[in-house]
């Protein structure tokens, strides 16, 4: 697979012909790898749909920003909404209307999220299963990430110097095992700023405890992941998962895991939490920390709550689409394999 110019990325803009040829091939890939995913979710009998991209409400995540728009009522009234960072909220209404299996290439936006692996604008292939485990997730991931390198007619998959079979069958890990193997640190053991001192990563006065688990994770845990073979990272911690059901045998992780290829996380699943109340709580919980920590809030989405109240038991998983092209086509950065990449 060829990879566009670096010498032209950086001089001619994205539609000049030169370049447009360089990036052209990954992109026919991206096409057929389009292709391939949604003939393999309706051989499944899952209905494709499509969600509005305007919101009430981003997402209740601490961390995640999003893009702020304006509605206007013809009697000149404003109403403050949102690009979707996800189509999240909309799916899981759609399963407490009554869907099972639906599946959506949304497109979606993040502010604050721009580097050779995140676009502020970007293509996130979400989908669920009502009545079905998490693990039911783990095998679909295997079928797309091998569809992507079949329709890229590659047998591995490439990012920054590091390779990935799409065909091995997935490394399973844990976090609390992760975080041993990799960082010599014990996730529920002694005091968590205590041991990334030892290992030698800064620790400043204000860290919370999820704050040190992001730095062990980031610079210990995620380069190593998805090496050789991809890797499912599962159990996360209670605190690390804002909207997932927590295991019933280990109520100090979740039901979440994420999958890693060649250092890149590609997918983000979980089992679903439908409690209301609690999913307020940890909402609430997390706006709080959002404005402690950059002094803004967004909305709850009421409408949201009310649908999760009667929606079934369900797992989901968010796919980061044009990663998985970057490495099933070898491609040096997110904007190669954006038919239109905002530059």
């Amino acid at each position: 697979m060829g990879k566009p110019s670096d010498a032209n990325a950086t001089v001619l803009p994205w539609w000049s012909p030169r370049r447009h040829a360089d990036r052209r091939p990954l992109l026919l890939a991206r096409g057929r790898m389009v292709a391939g995913v949604r003939a393999y979710f309706e051989g499944e009998g899952f209905t494709e749909v499509e969600t509005a991209q305007i919101q009430l409400s981003p997402g209740n995540e601490t961390h995640l920003h999003a893009l702020v728009v304006e509605l206007r009522r013809e009697d000149g009234t404003r109403l403050p909404r949102y690009l979707h960072t996800s189509p999240e909220f909309a799916m899981k209404k759609l399963l407490a209307a009554g869907e099972t299996r639906i599946f959506s290439f949304a497109r979606v936006f993040r502010d604050r999220e721009v580097s050779a692996t995140h676009s502020p604008e970007f293509t996130m292939l979400e989908w669920y299963r009502a009545g079905e485990p998490y693990e039911a997730l783990m095998a679909d991931c295997a079928r797309i990430v091998a569809i992507a390198a079949r329709a890229a007619g590659v047998d591995q998959l490439r990012h920054r110097g590091r390779e990935a079979d799409p065909f091995a069958p997935f490394e399973r890990l844990t976090l609390e095992e992760a975080f041993r193997r990799d960082a010599g640190v014990e996730l529920f053991g002694e005091a968590l700023a205590a041991q990334t001192a030892r290992i030698g990563l800064t620790v400043a006065v204000d860290d919370t405890w999820s704050d040190l688990f992001s730095k062990v994770l980031s610079d210990r845990i995620e380069p190593g992941l998805g090496v050789g073979r991809p890797t499912l990272l599962c159990e996360y911690p209670a605190t690390e998962a804002a909207l997932a059901m927590l295991k019933p045998t280990d109520r100090r992780v979740a039901e979440r895991f994420e999958l890693y290829a060649c250092g890149v996380e590609l997918v983000n699943a979980f089992r679903e939490l439908t409690d209301a109340a609690e999913q307020r709580a940890r909402f609430e919980a997390d706006m709080n920390e959002k404005q402690r920590i950059y002094g803004l809030r967004y909305p709850i989405d009421e409408d949201f709550l009310a649908a999760l109240a009667k929606m079934p038991e369900a797992s989901g998983a968010a796919l980061g689409f044009d990663r998985l092209v970057m490495l099933a086509t070898g491609a040096q950065q997110i904007a190669d394999v954006l038919w239109t990449p905002l530059e």
